[in-house]
């Protein structure tokens, strides 16, 4: 079985994980109501997708 010969120092295995990033996820305008939303789904503001209605959306 294969065993590490010499313990990983913190730098070599830090570089390891340098791609590891938690991205911003990206956002898109709604056509309807000018809000900031996820691309490819409903809008939380009006419930619109697509130019219609998929919800309905109770106003606080």
């Amino acid at each position: 079985m294969a065993v590490p010969k010499r313990r990983v120092s913190r730098t070599r295995r830090d570089k390891r994980r340098t791609h590891w990033k938690a991205k911003m996820p990206t956002l898109t305008v709604c056509p309807n109501c000018y809000e900031p939303k996820r691309p490819h789904r409903i809008c939380p503001y009006c419930g619109y997708y697509k130019d219609s209605e998929a919800i309905n959306v109770k106003v606080k």
